[in-house]
């Protein structure tokens, strides 16, 4: 391929001196909204105009888009809600570039169209977010998702007729969506941002409100806020029966929160009087299900894996009561339905699942097949009836009906495929990181590729931060990859939540550096043992997952191919001073300290590339509509790998217009991006898709059981 001219940047003598020491910010202009910053939109033009030429000029980028859009092609549901008799869910028919929402009376009635997605926007990137129907299904309340942003509109349509409301909320955001009755609903939101400010203003005053039905929203109630501690955030939820409204408030990212309550039964119009029920802000409360005056938790209170416990708000002197015990796996979350308790585990980052009596007593393992990840078990006291999903690496969700008064499982849609699941292998091994930690991994192949035993082109995956676990799921970009013959690893790094609190202390703050040490040992392990070709290694993650590609890259150029870092965090000494960045501290640290000023700058991406070292490939991905991690993380990142000296390979960056940090993302746009991933590392691990590499499509996408 030709040489690559990159466009020419503008580089400042921007220096400011941190505790003593001086660090250079040259690209700090491109921070600047392109909205409003025409240099700054320029530069993102002429940057897109190479990326584009380059990937283009891929050989397989064409085979990979048509071969994802084939994986992706086949119909697919979401897990159903119930509310006052009728079931509601989502509806994809394999390439449609968002799920529709359907709805039907009873388990043997027609489906409805409620909502369709894909008439909001002609480009498709307009999203339906979230939802959740009135305790009588009578109304469904909803989230409009525009451009990839984290800012919600809310809105609300009558489901007998499918008439939209009048009501629309604005500046919605982090929200939950809580019915109060009929009446109304509670949700969190910010003030208005300035005039400018919408996608890179700092969040604070997170406050709750209650609308109600057929009146405009500045006549909302409030209900909680927190004037004096701006930092805090807060989100409220309605237990199924309507009787208490719980308020968790949160400071940062780290999962230690307050819980308040308040009484519906006796509230006066206009009156909240939320009174304490966890105070302190030291551990993670996942509010189950309350019955009455009677709440179930899942809490990591004197309980780092997680345990059982429940309350009872009406007695003389109310005290927490643990059900179900600690125990080795990781209690996830639960659930109560009819009268028994469904408790969603997780053991070496893979689920399964457990039914027990309402008083923690002895129930039945819920058998799911083999290492996946187990979703959903939703329902309210007195139902008798849950659903839930299963997927994994080498196949796609599966929606399952549980009858649990006989325990009897069964599929309530099953997606047909175009290709065979076992034909591909799923397997989890575990190595050492540098300090003797024994960290897990998936490794995921066609039965073929591993049974010839010889090295291929491998995709290792990684996050490592958050207390976020990272368990099996379904992409059809990766089948793309396994099918030309190239492996996949997902390592379940330090920093994330796979084994409870210890896991995630063990990679944040000053401990980071254990995280990048577990992305190379994965590394270096794939390729000792013969998996990873030892010139074909590539590396990928997003977000937080995008500051450790980089991060490592830095520290490790000669063990990688190639790499994609995408919407990564990628200064470490301004993350804080953009939208929800200042969450971050709890992970990260804070720059403005020097303790974890030093321990930050030794490792930020932006700050330490390596002039003069050989570096991979590296494809860097953003979008202009990214709210969570501003896009000026990877501008400038992109930029300072672009001037250095680094060897031949190319770095290069992709700018998605209309696209933010990921969710909400049309079907177009994400196979789009998948095939220009798929080609950029196989030009640069080896890979070469094989000419007899194709699946005859089975004819459609129409799934075995029609909800």
């Amino acid at each position: 391929m030709p040489e690559i001219t990159y466009p020419q940047t503008r580089r400042d003598d921007l220096v400011e001196t941190h505790f003593g020491e001086e660090v250079a910010d040259p690209y700090r202009w491109l921070e600047a909204d392109v909205r409003h910053a025409p240099e700054v939109a320029d530069w993102v033009g002429r940057e897109n105009a190479v990326t584009e030429s380059y990937l283009a000029g891929l050989p397989q980028r064409a085979h990979f888009e048509r071969r994802i859009r084939t994986f992706m092609d086949y119909e697919r549901f979401g897990i159903p809600t119930k509310a006052g008799g009728y079931y509601f869910y989502t509806r994809n028919t394999g390439l449609q570039n968002q799920a529709q929402l359907f709805v039907r009376k009873g388990l043997e009635g027609e489906p409805r169209l409620l909502l369709d997605p894909n008439a909001w926007a002609a480009d498709g990137a307009t999203a339906l977010d979230a939802w959740e129907p009135s305790e009588k299904g009578r109304y469904l309340l909803y989230s409009v998702q525009d451009g990839g942003s984290d800012w919600r509109i809310l809105r609300v349509l009558d489901v007998r007729t499918g008439a939209p409301l009048d009501d629309e909320i604005r500046w919605a955001k982090f929200t939950a969506l809580a019915w109060v009755g009929e009446e109304g609903f509670l949700y969190s939101r910010f003030p208005a941002p300035q005039e400018g400010a919408a996608f890179q203003g700092l969040n604070y005053d997170q406050t709750v409100y209650f609308h109600r039905l057929g009146t405009p929203q500045d006549s909302d109630e409030l209900v909680y806020a927190t004037p004096d501690h701006p930092d805090q955030g807060h989100v409220a939820e309605v237990t199924q029966d309507g009787r208490l409204a719980l308020i968790t408030s949160h400071v940062g990212t780290d999962a230690r929160y307050e819980v308040r309550v308040i009484d519906l039964r006796h509230r006066r119009r206009g009156e909240w009087k939320a009174r304490p029920l966890v105070s302190g802000f030291t551990d993670d409360w996942k509010l189950v299900e309350g019955a009455g005056q009677r709440l179930w938790y899942v809490t990591n209170w004197n309980a780092p894996r997680y345990r059982l416990v429940a309350i009872d708000l009406d007695a003389p002197d109310p005290e927490w009561r643990e059900l179900v015990a600690e125990r080795e796996e990781i209690l996830e979350r639960a659930g109560v339905v009819g009268d028994q308790l469904v408790l969603n585990y997780m053991r070496d980052a893979a689920s399964h699942a457990e039914i027990l009596a309402l008083d923690g007593g002895k129930g039945r393992t819920l058998s799911l097949n083999g290492i996946g990840t187990a979703s959903g078990f939703r329902g309210r006291p007195g139902d008798p009836e849950t659903f839930y999903a299963f997927t994994s690496f080498n196949c796609p969700a599966s929606i399952y009906r549980m009858d649990l008064s006989t325990g009897v499982t069964a599929p309530f849609a099953t997606p047909k495929l175009c290709y065979d699941p076992g034909a591909y292998v799923v397997e989890q091994r575990f190595y050492t990181s540098k300090d003797g930690t024994r960290v897990p991994m998936f490794i995921v192949r066609s039965r073929a590729v591993a049974k010839a035993r010889q090295p291929v082109p491998t995709l290792l995956y990684g996050y490592g931060g958050f207390d976020v676990a990272l368990t099996p799921g379904f992409s059809a970009t990766r089948m793309a990859w396994l099918e030309a013959g190239g492996a996949f690893a997902l390592a379940n790094l330090r920093g994330g939540g796979e084994y409870g609190r210890a896991w995630h202390d063990a990679g944040r703050g000053a401990n980071k550096q254990n995280v990048f040490d577990d992305f190379i040992a994965a590394g270096e392990f794939l390729v000792n043992e013969g998996i990873a070709s030892k010139d074909g290694l590539a590396i990928q993650g997003g977000s937080n997952g995008g500051l450790l590609v980089g991060a490592v890259v830095n520290q490790r150029p000669d063990l990688f191919a190639a790499a994609i870092a995408q919407v990564g965090v990628m200064d470490m000494l301004r993350f804080d001073r953009f939208t929800a960045g200042r969450y971050w501290v709890d992970d990260y640290g804070h720059p403005d300290r020097e303790d974890d000023f030093r321990v930050l700058r030794a490792y930020s991406p932006y700050h330490n590339i390596r002039e003069g070292a050989a570096y991979p490939a590296i494809l860097v991905t953003t979008a202009d509509t990214d709210d969570r991690v501003v896009p000026g993380h990877s501008f400038k990142y992109a930029a300072a790998l672009q001037h250095a000296r680094l060897g031949d390979k190319p770095r290069l960056i992709r700018i998605e217009t209309r696209a933010g940090h990921g969710s909400g993302k049309p079907t177009d746009k994400a196979i789009e991006e998948g095939a220009d991933i798929l080609a950029f590392l196989a030009r640069w691990t080896g890979l070469r898709v094989p000419e007899d590499t194709t699946i005859a499509h089975a004819g459609g996408s129409e799934a075995e059981a029609q909800p």
